[in-house]
């Protein structure tokens, strides 16, 4: 490469000529690897947006699924609730495993043996159309004019009303209208008021006692609802919930052993046996409404609700035997009835005395003058 010397300073510098094929060179490959570095930044930024359009689409797919829940809702309605309930009644182990067992029914019923069911409001009220809510029918509550009818017929009051007829009819025969009707419309007023007391404390406790009833029975149960705990009342679950039991917790609704430890239940109050009845997913895992639960925890799902379960179907049999008095008000009403003879018994007694009395000379009128009966005997004997 040839020198040359600058004029000023004498100092030597290279000839730039030759430089150039070189300096060509040297931004080629600066040029192809600035640009193989581009394109593959461009195509990292392509590769993540279609991933990213990717994760979108499959995203919206799933939230249409979701929104259209009418397929699933379908599905319930074609559930036999009758195999479901006489199942849990008759605790039958070979229709358990017809219908494939616990997981089965729990995919039968659209929910989840860990999770419970979704818990959305259009799934919590389409399950209270097809399987009902759970409450029970009650008796229709008894009107004002029925305590009065059933306080007119009680023996000692007909008794009294008969004898204020005959006193007011006699009364006014006697003494006219004016003043003959003193003795036996008071009577009568009495007896009305008698009347009408009892009937009115008598419609006040009853309608005392529904409130209490109904207080004491809305009771708070612990649920799982798309894998949350809720406290929920009783009278809000619905078919394929999921219950948490502990220690006297009532059971409040037919259903089958999910999951739990040592569970066992009080089932007195439907079988009338005093022994404790061990609940488990092998030998026993049915479940039912109106049971306590007396040892361990666990869980159940809910299978029947309301009038379906077995509780139900034993109060609608209590229902129709409402005229049935119980042994308690058997005893009260037959005590009232013996009083109420004693007294009868004591009036008649007292009417006879004063009866012959009266005609054995032995009464005085309000002047203290013997009977006139008395008088009139004497005077046809001289």
């Amino acid at each position: 490469m040839p020198l040359r010397l600058r004029k000023h300073d004498h100092s030597p510098i290279l000839d730039p000529e030759p430089l150039v094929p070189a300096k060509r060179r040297w931004r080629m490959a600066f040029t192809v690897i600035y640009f193989s570095r581009l394109l593959l930044s461009l195509s990292k930024k392509v590769l993540y947006e279609q991933t990213k359009l990717l994760r979108s689409l499959s995203y919206v797919a799933i939230q249409v699924d979701d929104d259209n829940p009418s397929r699933d809702h379908a599905s319930l309605v074609n559930i036999d609730q009758n195999t479901l309930s006489r199942m849990l009644k008759e605790k039958n182990h070979h229709s358990l495993n017809q219908l494939g067992g616990l997981m089965q029914v729990a995919a039968i019923l659209q929910s989840d043996v860990k999770k419970g069911v979704s818990g959305s409001e259009a799934d919590l009220a389409h399950r209270r159309d097809v399987f009902g809510a759970n409450e029970y029918k009650k008796p229709p509550a008894k009107k004002f004019l029925s305590y009065v009818l059933e306080a007119l017929k009680d023996t000692t009051i007909i008794i009294l009303l008969a004898c204020a007829i005959l006193s007011l009819a006699f009364g006014i025969k006697q003494h006219g209208p004016k003043d003959g009707w003193y003795d036996g419309g008071s009577i009568i007023v009495a007896i009305f008021l008698v009347v009408v007391i009892s009937a009115v404390s008598n419609f006040k406790q009853s309608r005392q006692f529904l409130k209490l009833s109904d207080e004491s029975s809305d009771i708070r149960v612990q649920v799982v609802r798309d894998g949350r705990h809720q406290n929920i009342s009783i009278f809000d679950v619905v078919v394929g919930d999921l219950v948490s039991l502990k220690i006297g917790d009532q059971i409040p609704a037919d259903g089958l052993f999910s999951d739990g430890y040592s569970l066992k239940v009080d089932e007195s109050s439907m079988t009338g046996e005093s022994d404790h009845v061990e609940v488990n997913g092998t030998t026993n895992p049915f479940l039912l409404s109106g049971t306590k639960v007396t040892d361990g925890f666990g869980f159940m799902l809910v299978t029947s609700v309301g009038m379906n379960t077995a509780w139900g179907e034993m109060m609608s049999s209590i229902s129709r035997n409402l005229d049935e008095q119980t042994p308690l008000q058997a005893r009260l009403n037959k005590l009232t009835s013996y009083i109420g003879k004693v007294g009868l018994a004591v009036a008649i007694l007292v009417l006879a005395v004063l009866t012959i009395r009266y005609f054995t000379g032995n009464t005085r009128d309000d002047h203290g003058r013997r009977n006139i009966m008395e008088v009139r005997q004497r005077s046809m004997m001289c």
